[in-house]
């Protein structure tokens, strides 16, 4: 007996049109990372339960754990990686004396979180992460380089008016040290939930914590700051607080905004809420929100690690950014209606005059494919009217009839505009804006 299908919550799956947007998207942001130097690597799906529990306070809450079904006992436990720096760490770390320093790779590959499945937030989701990694120093200014990548990236992309929030955990850790706190890594967690329990959560918290009612203040006080140049630095010195780590946080951060408004102007805003949860970020951190649905929350984040790659022996320190794919695609193709403007790559159905001469629509698909030319070969041969429904249905803007011309040649019809113009398979291009799909958004035309 056929079991009945159940949908499974958390993972997306598109249908043909979305997913000719999404690969689009996928594309757009493979070229950007390799036009700015980045060299590809992929990763293995999983790795230690250990190492990946280890990276902040729910980290175990989030990983899928795997095993055989006919596992032993003795099995070494192993786990879904939840983000692609963990690994990348690990693949570094082993690859270490074949890697030419500082290593750039960009990472598109899936990721996985046993969380609940909510707006934006799924089990399964696809990351695109850049990372700049040296042996034993890593400049500074790649941390403003990385803003300046995905400033390229969303450029292309249709996601309309955006920022990206940076913020350096130094500040934090300066100014929380400055006031007596000690607990600087449970106090960022603390402030990391602002926006979701609001001011008046996070101070409960942090009383809760051991802060008291002015540390606590304060703590307030320092997240509320956020500017859109570097005039953040007066204001944090205004709050009275001085320290050599506190300093140093607004040098580089001042460093990143100066990067920013001179080669990506109005994209970056300094927020000194920002902290990021998980525990291996040691300096920037980056958030990027879209200007229209800002509750939405961060599609692309991520930033500076010291200690991630280390064997004890060598440190690897490096800068990341990550683009959450899916998080973005939710919205712009799940919520917002993103296409494309067919539901195939082909651009020429080739029309089969019967049977008995399939053969000379084949040679025809394959003379237009060898120029890079995406063509289909009509599947039966039917009368034309319905050849050509088959490629309207489906988008195809070209259909190809063998023998048609004027001249005993062929002929290509436009099925939009009903033009039709004799054609040669071994020179005939379709417009540069037909040969491929392309994404058409809500109220536009294809």
């Amino acid at each position: 007996m056929a079991s009945k299908v159940t949908p499974i919550s958390g993972f997306q799956e598109w249908l043909p049109r979305e997913r000719i947007a999404e690969q689009y998207v996928l594309d757009t942001i493979r070229e950007v990372f390799e036009l700015h130097g980045f060299a590809s690597v992929s990763t293995r799906a999983v790795e230690p339960v250990e190492r990946l529990s280890d990276q902040g306070e729910d980290a175990d809450k989030e990983i899928y754990a795997v095993s055989r079904l006919a596992g032993g006992d003795d099995e070494a436990r192993l786990g879904l990686h939840f983000d692609l720096t963990v690994p990348f760490a690990r693949y570094v770390l082993e690859n270490s004396g074949k890697l030419t320093f500082p290593f750039r790779r960009y990472q598109i590959q899936p990721a996985w979180r046993g969380e609940r499945p909510q707006r934006g937030r799924y089990r399964e989701f696809i990351q695109a992460d850049v990372d700049i990694i040296d042996a034993a120093e890593l400049p500074g200014h790649y941390e403003a380089e990385l803003l300046l990548v995905i400033a390229d990236v969303f450029g292309r992309l249709p996601v309309g008016a955006y920022q990206v929030h940076v913020n350096n955990r130094k500040i934090c850790e300066g100014f929380y040290r400055a006031i007596g706190i000690e607990d600087v890594i449970g106090t960022l967690r603390i402030v990391d939930k602002l926006d979701k329990i609001g001011e008046d959560g996070v101070a409960s918290l942090l009383l809760a914590a051991g802060c008291s009612q002015e540390q606590a203040d304060r703590c307030l006080a320092l997240a509320r700051i956020r500017t859109s140049d570097t005039s953040f630095v007066q204001q944090v010195r205004a709050l009275g607080v001085s320290h050599p780590v506190l300093e140093e946080g607004l040098t580089h951060l001042a460093s990143v905004m100066e990067t920013a408004a001179e080669h990506a102007p109005g994209v970056a805003v300094a927020d000194l809420r920002i902290a990021r949860g998980l525990d291996y970020y040691t300096g920037t951190v980056y958030e990027t929100m879209l200007e229209r649905d800002p509750g939405y929350g961060s599609v692309c984040s991520g930033g500076r690690y010291d200690a991630l790659a280390s064997d004890g022996k060598r440190t690897y320190p490096g800068v990341g950014i990550s683009i959450g794919v899916s998080r973005l695609l939710g919205l712009l193709i799940g919520e917002e209606g993103l296409t494309a403007s067919r539901e195939t790559p082909a651009a020429v159905l080739v029309a089969v005059n019967d049977e008995e001469t399939r053969s000379d629509s084949i040679r025809i698909a394959a003379a237009l494919r060898s120029r890079g030319v995406p063509t289909l070969v009509a599947p039966k041969a039917a009368k034309f009217g319905k050849q050509i429904q088959f490629a309207d249905r489906r988008g195809i803007p070209y259909v190809w009839f063998p023998g048609a011309g004027e001249r005993g040649g062929d002929a290509v019809k436009d099925i939009r505009s009903g033009d039709q113009v004799d054609a040669d398979a071994a020179s005939w291009t379709p417009p540069a804006a037909d040969l491929h799909a392309t994404l058409v958004t809500p109220g536009s035309s294809d």
